[in-house]
């Protein structure tokens, strides 16, 4: 794991390289200032030497000052490096995150997602950026210092072994507690990032239905939780600050005792116990160092399990060896296609459907609220692979296609219509990047686009705020039909995509459709029998199975589900989906 994490140092490895060369270097020259301070009462102050003082005095000065240097350069490297790191490993995730299908997003939550890119990420950086320094400045420091405190006195040295156990034993009791809880922590950011992303996302929704109190509610609690785990996990560490304090003062007034000792029966001097003393605290403060460490990677092994998940995750669909680069035709053949969201599951979303659709033929596709539309379209790009037969376009099997070249010519306006921040022309350039203006105002024309357009006060060059907010939802409808129109698809697929725009203007689409690009196959679901009745043939779905597959006038006269549904929308205008009697 931390293997697939640390490769993402890339570039940024001489610097991390560097940086513990540099701090051990900071350490060096840390470590002699006491040694030199010693030199000073005992040679100089005790002799009265006042040379001496003024000798000793200036290089410990510069000792001080070559370990600020070294300091100062130290953290320039380590800041370089772990934000260099936690940028490719951010990169990374994103191009991985990209490569996946819709049935590996389903495994992911879209807050999980952000929570692993951001508050996951930075928990490593963190690590990285104390790992580097931190991680190395304690461990050397515990250890020059203990050689010097045994070239001073080994029998008080012995002291701060006694107390290096204690504390050693107190680190990783602490450390073991509070590991589990910092893991829940992290899985409860992803129900607050969920929270948040809801409300924000359907704030309308909200002001509507005047739910500001639940949401805060919701959000509160998400919050709360947090707020627990973080209190029960910072309560544990807090035992870390008070033990090393009695540990040390209690190593301190010790040292003082036996020291006093030493210095009256003339074994040891007035400076090699101040010099002592010294690197007593900087023992004590490297242990304590080093057990913020070991928080700190407690901490970042649970991120950077969340992490590899999405670096060890499989996309779902891959590209055949030699796939095939050209799409012939627009036909589509559903062979006994058996379809289930949850392999093995038996849990089927479509059964047994057997469909031949013609090259530049108009399929209306109609059913009840969970009939399977959706799913049956998101096959024919392969948003998904089937579970059981076969999906053909152009007489060869999706699963045979190169993804890119397919999805190019199976242009799909999905049921949740997104455009994103940018000028029209740049939303419309999604469909094709290298569309020209004419181009997009063409396109824009056929999906009666362009009439609200020519009314706004920058027309194409308009800007479109992050979600599409200022435009309506048939605004919105319509400019992404136009979007996929550029593609110059020999598949367009409209999921419930004119569901917000008027019949007027759903019939001169349509009419558009069959004069513009004939040879282009069009499945249009709906929910109006205005929108399907004037397709070549018309598909019905119960169930997630095929209940008639015929022209309007013959699905009137030979399937039940599709005459109610005639009845019940030209004689009440009611929803297909109202409860008939």
């Amino acid at each position: 794991m931390l293997k697939k994490i640390l490769r993402h140092i890339g570039e940024y490895k001489k610097y991390a390289i560097i940086t513990p060369i540099l701090t051990a270097c900071e350490v060096l020259m840390e470590i002699l200032i006491p040694f030199v301070t010693a030199m000073i009462i005992d040679r100089g102050i005790a002799a009265g030497n006042i040379g001496n003082i003024f000798l000793y005095g200036g290089i410990m000065l510069a000792l001080a000052f070559i370990s600020l240097f070294f300091g100062v350069k130290a953290g320039q490297t380590a800041a370089v490096a772990s934000t260099g790191f936690a940028s490719n490993l951010r990169d990374s995730m994103y191009d991985k995150i990209q490569s996946f299908s819709f049935s590996n997003i389903d495994r992911f939550s879209t807050a999980g997602l952000v929570t692993r890119m951001t508050t996951d990420v930075t928990s490593i950086e963190n690590a990285f950026l104390m790992t580097m320094r931190i991680a190395v400045r304690a461990p050397l420091m515990l250890v020059l210092s203990m050689v010097m405190s045994f070239m001073i006195n080994v029998r008080l040295t012995l002291i701060f072994l006694a107390a290096l156990v204690v504390l050693a034993i107190a680190a990783f009791t602490i450390m073991h507690t509070v590991m589990p809880v910092f893991k829940k922590m992290f899985e409860r950011y992803d129900q607050f990032n969920a929270s948040i992303q809801e409300n924000v996302t359907g704030i309308r929704e909200v002001k509507a239905f005047v739910r500001e109190d639940f949401e805060k509610e919701k959000f509160g609690k998400a919050a709360w939780q947090i707020y627990s785990l973080s209190v029960k996990a910072e309560s544990i560490i807090a035992f870390n600050g008070p033990i090393m304090m009695l540990v040390i003062y209690s190593s301190m007034i010790l040292l003082s005792w036996f020291g006093a000792h030493f210095i009256v029966s003339g074994t040891m001097t007035t400076g090699n116990l101040t010099s002592l003393f010294s690197y007593a605290l900087s023992m004590m403060m490297s242990l304590m160092m080093v057990s913020m460490v070991f928080v700190m990677l407690t901490m970042s092994l649970a991120a950077a399990r969340r992490i590899t998940e999405v670096l060890d995750e499989e996309p779902g669909l891959k590209n055949p060896e030699n796939p095939v680069m050209d799409v012939k035709d627009g036909s589509i053949d559903f062979n006994n296609v058996r379809f289930s969201y949850r392999s093995g599951s038996g849990e089927d979303t479509l059964h047994d459907i057997d469909l031949h659709i013609h090259s530049g033929e108009t399929i209306g596709i109609i059913g009840g609220t969970g009939s399977g539309k959706s799913t049956l379209v998101s096959l024919i790009s392969r948003l998904y692979d089937v579970t059981d037969g076969s999906v053909k376009v152009g007489g060869v099997d999706v699963r045979d296609y190169d993804m890119e070249v397919l999805r190019n010519q199976v242009s799909v306006v999905l049921q949740k219509n997104v455009l994103f921040s940018g000028t029209i022309l740049d939303n419309l350039r999604w469909g094709n990047e290298d569309a020209t203006e004419e181009e997009c105002k063409n396109a824009c024309i056929l999906a009666c686009a362009d009439d609200f357009i020519e009314q706004m006060p920058d027309k194409y060059n308009t800007r479109i705020e992050q979600g599409g907010t200022n435009v309506s939802g048939g605004q919105k409808q319509r400019l992404c039909i136009a979007r996929a129109l550029l593609k110059k698809p020999k598949v367009l697929i409209l999921d419930d995509s004119t569901s917000a725009v008027d019949t007027a203007t759903d019939a001169r689409i349509r009419k558009a459709f069959k004069e513009s690009i004939p040879e282009t196959t069009k499945l249009i679901i709906s929910q109006r029998i205005s929108s399907v009745q004037d397709a070549d043939r018309i598909i019905v779905l119960d169930d997630g199975k095929v209940n008639g597959f015929d022209t309007h006038e013959a699905l009137l006269k030979t399937n039940q589900i599709y005459k109610e549904i005639c009845d019940v929308q030209m004689q009440s205008g009611g929803d297909f989906d109202e409860k008939m009697n």
